[in-house]
């Protein structure tokens, strides 16, 4: 009798969600997406800004808009998975990421495409976060590793392959949509991930649900506007006072937030990113590290395509596949960082950045000694070696971030290092880009470029020394 009772209850055990290879490629999918769009934009910016008789400051906000709505809401949209359902949400973020592209590919004016680009940055923010989520609480050990590798082989890739897809499509021209075709290029790819993933990603949540943080959000949201709004806008509006005055509010309004998170950890409520998991020492130091990478990566990708297309004379196809290389070798090498890290650690994390380090100095001596026959035989050298450097940080870097949150607040923990990351990219394009711009006038496009660059070798520096600071294994 007790074995027949057995034999019925054992099938009512719910099964651990597991997440396939069909499953990962389509999560996958939808974590390269947002990231191309970043990016994809800045070879086609050139023929918006003609098409639509944009002004300078009108294009920085077609980027700025969707950088800023992006990192804003990232954490709230982790925290909404963790709520509702981790599919719920990546299914809803996805078709709004998939109708807010058909927005901007239509828009008949600038104003409309700044106004999509905003609402598309808000999708995005609600469908990035339950990727990283979904890998976390659906994967383990050996399979979690490879997903995470494979993960950060995405995010890296994708942040090549946008600019080079841009120069492709605004070139080709598709049934005359010029730069419509690099939003519009999104909707088959969505409707795709959208019939994939109602099949193959599981439902996942967070076994105690958290409400959301009503004053933490609108905090977090204020101390990022404060802070990234006045550094993307600023140059081109001729810093005017309220820049001033933002930035000057950034600090208090900072402290504010962490006051209020902090209270509300000791009250035992719990806040929008609870001060307890920076007691972390893998996501401190890991977050530490993501902050001077990604605002050289996205600066440079800015900077190179400014210069290659108003400095050198390239058009959008030549100023994409001068870094094509970058992007071939990242794949490769990143493919190669897991069984690395299985037997050196994260001291791969190190050389990564000393070889990247080797790659963006080959880069500005062929600036300087080839201008303006700047292209991609001048650039292969630099660009495969940084690529490759690149490569054997950034995967690893997500998964020491990671590897020790827990489970029920992986939707919380990817949400504020995908913040980290986007706030990052966005300080990136503001600084480095607003250096570049401002020398042109007085250095020339030339020394202004190999200013830029050594200033980003000196970023890549300080990646290298944070580096060592990270645990020698990952968890």
């Amino acid at each position: 009798m007790t074995e027949t009772i057995t034999s019925h209850k054992a099938p009512a055990a719910a099964a651990p969600p597991s997440l396939g290879g069909l499953g990962l490629f389509t999560v996958l999918l939808a974590a390269a997406l947002p990231l191309i769009d970043f990016f994809i934009v800045n070879v086609a910016l050139p023929t918006i800004g003609h098409d639509l008789a944009a002004s300078e400051t009108m294009l920085e906000l077609v980027v700025a808009g969707y950088g800023l709505a992006y990192a804003v809401l990232l954490v709230l949209g982790g925290r909404l998975g963790d709520l509702f359902g981790r599919r719920r949400l990546f299914l809803g973020g996805m078709a709004a990421f998939g109708l807010t592209s058909l927005a901007c590919g239509l828009a008949p004016s600038a104003w409309a495409l700044v106004a999509a680009r905003v609402a598309q940055g808000a999708a995005s923010a609600a469908m990035l976060p339950q990727v990283l989520a979904t890998i976390q609480a659906a994967t383990s050990g050996q399979r979690r590793a490879k997903a995470m590798g494979l993960y950060g082989a995405t995010a890296g890739l994708s942040m090549v392959a946008g600019q080079i897809l841009g120069g492709v499509l605004v070139a080709a021209d598709i049934a005359g949509t010029g730069w419509r075709s690099v939003f519009l290029v999104n909707v088959p790819v969505v409707l795709v991930g959208l019939f994939l993933a109602a099949r193959a990603v599981p439902e996942t949540r967070s076994q105690h649900p958290e409400p959301v943080d009503g004053p933490g959000t609108v905090l977090l949201a204020a101390a990022l506007l404060t802070l990234l709004a006045p550094l993307t806008e600023g140059r081109a509006a001729g810093w005017p006072l309220w820049t001033w005055l933002s930035l000057a509010a950034f600090p208090l309004v900072a402290a504010a937030f962490y006051a209020v998170e902090r209270r509300a950890d000791r009250q035992g409520r719990t806040p929008l990113v609870p001060p307890s998991l920076f007691a972390l020492t893998s996501l401190r130091r890991g977050l530490a590290l993501i902050v001077p990478f990604s605002i050289g990566f996205s600066g440079f990708m800015f900077v190179i395509a400014v210069a290659l297309q108003q400095g050198a004379g390239r058009g959008p196809v030549a100023a994409g596949l001068a870094l094509a290389p970058m992007a071939v070798v990242f794949f490769f090498v990143s493919l190669a960082g897991p069984r690395l890290v299985a037997r050196y650690g994260t001291r791969v994390v190190t050389a990564g950045a000393a070889i990247q380090g080797v790659g963006v100095a080959l880069m500005a001596l062929a600036a300087w000694y080839s201008w303006p026959d700047l292209g991609l035989v001048e650039l292969l050298p630099g660009a495969a070696v940084a690529g490759a450097g690149q490569a054997l940080q950034l995967p690893v870097v997500f998964r020491i971030v990671l590897s020790e949150v827990p489970t029920a607040r992986a939707g919380v923990g990817s949400g504020v290092m995908i913040t980290t990351q986007q706030s990052s990219l966005a300080l990136g394009v503001a600084t480095l880009g607003t250096l570049f711009l401002s020398l042109v006038p007085g250095l020339g496009m030339r020394d202004a470029l190999v200013t830029t660059l050594l200033v980003q070798l000196a970023g890549v520096a300080l990646t290298g020394l944070l580096s060592l600071r990270l645990p020698r294994t990952i968890g």
